[in-house]
C-alpha cells in the first residue's frame, strides 16, 4: 500500500508532502482573516504499475517508507501544533486586570513587530496601568491585534481600547491639551496610521520580508519553515489589503516617496520639542513611537532607518527618549542611533524578556540609577554639551502625576 501524507490550513496555504517526499506550497487569494486551524490528511494511493510489490515485503525501502511516513507524520504534527498554539491557558487573575492579547515579542528589534501592539503596550506604561500580557497570537473578532479584556470585558481596537481606558480608569494622557492641539494629535495619528503605517508594512513584509522572518520567534525543529510560511502568508495579506487601500498600486519608489514626506511631516512638526505635543505627553505619542520604533530597530539598511537615523535624525532622538523612559528592560546600543550606511546583524541580540505583568511605578527610579552610573562616553549631547535626550530626568514622575 502506498501512502501520501498532506497538511492545510484555511484556503490560504496548503502545504503537502507528496510522491517524491518534497512538498509544495501553493498561495491563492483569499478574503479570510489569519486565522490559522488545520488538520492532516493521510489515504492510500493506487500501486502504479507494481512498484511496491517490485521492491518486496522485506526490502529495506518498506521499512525507510515507514520510518520516513512516521516522521512526516509526527512533523506534521508538530507544525500544526505550533500554528494553532496548541496549550493549556494562562491562569490569569483577570480581577480588575488589563490582559492585553497581542503578538509574541520578536528575536530581536522591538518589543513587537505590530507598531499596534508597541503603541497600546507604550501607552498603558506611559498611563502607569498595571497589566499582563497574553501571547495567544489569538485575533479579535474583526481579525485584528492587539485587543484587551478587562473584568470580563472584551474591547477591540486600540482607538476603542483607550476610549474605554479613560472611561473606566479615569486616566487622560490629553487633560493638557486645548481642544485646538487635540485637533491636531489627531490628525498627526490618523496620518501614521493610515497613511504611514502602510509604508513601513510594505518595508518589513514585501521589501524586506527575508529579515523580518529572522526576528519572528518560532521554536522546535520546524522553526525555520514556520517563520517562512508565517512570513510569506504576512506578505500576502499585506500587499492584498495594500491594494484595495489604494497605495499598493503605486511603485516601490513612489511608495518610499510617500513614506519620505509623512517622516519629514513628523521631523518638521516635532522640531526641537520634547514631545510632539510639547514638554508633555499625549497619546499622540504613543501612536507615533509604535510606528517610528520599527523603523528604528526593525528595519536595519532599510530607507526608513537611513532617514530616521540621518537626515531625520530628530525623530531617533524621540524614539530613544520614549523607549529610555517606558522600556528600562529594552536595551539598545547607543551608537545604532545614528546609520552610518554599515549596519550589520548583531553577533549576540539581546532578547526583550517577556514580561508577564508590568507596572511602570517604581522600575523607573531604578533605570535612572543605573544610568546616572556609566562612565563610558555615549553620543548623548550635541557640540554644546546640551542632552538630546531628556533634560528634566528628574522631573519626569511629577510629570505623569500632572496627566492623569
Amino acid at each position: 500500500m502506498y501512502w501520501r501524507v498532506g497538511f492545510a490550513w484555511s484556503r490560504s496555504c496548503a502545504l503537502e508532502l507528496g510522491l517524491n517526499k518534497s512538498f509544495s506550497l501553493g498561495l491563492s487569494g483569499s478574503e479570510e482573516h489569519l486565522s490559522l486551524y488545520g488538520y492532516i490528511i493521510a489515504y492510500p494511493l493506487q500501486e502504479y504499475g507494481g512498484i511496491m510489490s517490485a521492491l518486496g515485503f522485506d526490502s529495506w525501502w518498506r521499512k525507510t517508507l515507514y520510518i520516513t511516513g512516521g516522521a512526516l507524520l509526527a512533523a506534521a504534527a508538530y507544525l500544526l501544533h505550533e500554528l494553532l498554539v496548541i496549550r493549556k491557558e494562562q491562569e490569569l487573575d483577570s480581577e480588575d486586570a488589563i490582559i492585553l492579547h497581542q503578538f509574541a515579542r520578536p528575536k530581536t528589534g522591538a518589543p513587537s513587530l505590530s507598531p499596534f501592539c508597541l503603541k497600546i503596550e507604550t501607552y498603558l506604561r506611559m498611563a502607569d496601568l498595571p497589566y499582563q500580557n497574553y501571547f495567544d497570537g489569538k485575533l479579535s473578532p474583526q481579525g485584528k491585534m492587539p485587543w484587551i479584556a478587562y473584568n470580563k470585558e472584551q474591547v477591540f481596537g486600540t482607538e476603542f481600547i483607550i476610549n474605554f481606558l479613560e472611561e473606566k480608569l479615569g486616566v487622560n494622557l490629553n487633560s493638557s491639551l486645548s481642544p485646538q492641539e487635540k485637533a491636531i494629535s489627531r490628525a498627526i495619528i490618523k496620518m501614521v496610521e493610515e497613511h504611514f503605517y502602510w509604508t513601513i508594512a510594505y518595508c518589513q513584509w514585501v521589501d524586506n520580508v527575508e529579515e523580518t522572518q529572522k526576528m519572528l520567534a518560532t521554536n522546535g525543529p520546524l522553526s525555520d519553515l514556520l517563520s517562512w510560511i508565517l512570513s510569506q502568508v504576512t506578505g500576502s495579506i499585506v500587499k492584498r489589503e495594500m491594494y484595495g487601500h489604494g497605495i499598493g498600486r503605486f511603485s516601490k519608489e513612489e511608495v518610499y516617496s510617500l513614506m519620505e514626506k509623512d517622516m519629514r511631516t513628523l521631523a518638521t512638526f516635532l522640531g526641537n520639542k520634547k514631545y510632539l505635543m510639547g514638554p508633555q505627553l499625549s497619546t499622540v505619542d504613543a501612536a507615533v513611537f509604535g510606528h517610528l520604533a520599527q523603523a528604528m530597530w526593525t528595519l536595519p539598511g532599510t530607507r526608513p532607518e537611513q532617514l530616521i537615523k540621518g537626515e531625520f535624525i530628530n525623530l531617533a532622538m524621540y524614539c530613544e527618549r520614549i523607549r529610555r523612559k517606558f522600556w528600562p528592560e529594552w536595551f539598545v546600543d547607543v551608537d545604532d542611533l545614528y546609520y552610518d550606511g554599515l549596519s550589520e546583524e548583531p553577533d549576540s541580540p539581546s532578547q526583550l524578556p517577556d514580561l508577564g505583568l508590568y507596572s511602570r511605578s517604581g522600575s523607573f527610579q531604578e533605570q535612572e540609577n543605573s544610568l546616572s552610573h556609566h562612565d563610558t562616553p555615549s553620543p548623548d549631547s550635541d557640540a554644546t554639551g546640551h542632552s538630546l535626550f531628556d533634560s528634566d530626568m528628574d522631573t519626569e514622575c511629577s510629570d505623569m502625576e500632572q496627566l492623569k
